[in-house]
């Protein structure tokens, strides 16, 4: 049986008697063994890109669901979406058992609440394309398990990621993400190793699909919102960047359309903006096919 997180490491055993910089030096042995974790995973994140990227192209959403840590890292992962690829709201949510108290404080017993789990899912109203997505380093409370067993029984693509290679959830999902990091520096800490692989998993998921979906251009996020100083130079730069036009041409096309793909479909195209918003429409926002 391979370790999990809750195990003792022999490598951090006199941790307690350390230096502050060996405390640094142990820690970041340990985290090193995350990304070869994460990358013998890869097959399986590989698979939920593809397929949450179908779903949402076909009008679905995705939830993230999680206890403590797990949640906490969902909600965050969830929140970075709309800002940086100009998607809506609820297309990438994120969901913490305990509700928005369990975000800054630990709410006792959420992870092992059926009817919390409920009320969760119930909120997210999961139809036929979206997804859900259980997170837990152990992979098996009842919060998580309850949302992959009703979530599974009405049709929805249910991933499960976890660190815990015999975790309960891996018979009620349809992909399995299992990064085995070992046990934790501090025996039980599951907010170091495995939060660090959860949120490396989620990442990719999140950004893979946004990819999929026609959201980078190269690897420039062209759909970001531009709502801020340090944004609109960034969507300047962006311009340049992919159009080759000079930084005054690049700043005047932004202000005219606030958006790094329409601006650049305009400077390349030579068009206005509303016959690059049409084009866009017409090849499902996917910058590539245009220019």
């Amino acid at each position: 049986m391979s370790v999990i997180t809750e195990s003792a490491n022999s490598a951090t055993w006199d941790i307690d008697l350390k230096s502050g910089l060996e405390i640094a030096d142990i820690i970041n042995e340990e985290d090193k063994k995350v990304a070869l974790a994460v990358e013998k995973a890869l097959p399986q994140i590989g698979e939920a890109i593809d397929k949450i990227s179908e779903r949402l192209r076909a009008g679905g959403r995705m939830a993230y669901f999680g206890s403590g840590t797990s949640g906490r890292i969902g909600i965050l992962d969830a929140s970075e979406m709309p800002p940086t690829y100009g998607v809506s709201l609820d297309l990438i949510q994120g969901y913490i058992s305990g509700g928005e108290k369990a975000i800054r404080f630990s709410v006792e017993n959420a992870e092992d609440s059926e009817e919390l789990a409920e009320e969760d899912l119930a909120d997210f109203n999961p139809q036929a394309n979206d997804v859900v997505v259980v997170i837990s380093a152990s992979g098996g409370s009842r919060y998580g398990l309850h949302i992959l067993q009703s979530a599974g029984e009405r049709g929805i693509l249910t991933i499960a990621v976890t660190s815990n290679p015999e975790a309960k959830f891996k018979d009620f999902c349809d992909i399995f993400i299992c990064t085995v990091v070992g046990p934790e520096a501090i025996t039980g800490s599951s907010r170091m190793k495995s939060g660090t692989a959860q949120k490396m998993v989620l990442n990719m998921l999140s950004t893979g699909a946004m990819i999929r979906l026609g959201k980078t251009y190269h690897n420039y996020m062209v759909d970001l919102r531009i709502n801020n100083i340090k944004l609109h130079k960034r969507a300047i730069d962006f311009v340049c960047e992919i159009t080759g036009t000079d930084e005054k041409t690049a700043a005047e096309t932004i202000d005219k359309c606030n958006n790094v793909k329409t601006a650049c479909v305009m400077i390349k195209r030579n068009c206005s903006k509303e016959e690059a918003e049409k084009l866009l429409s017409r090849n499902e926002g996917i910058l590539r096919k245009i220019i």
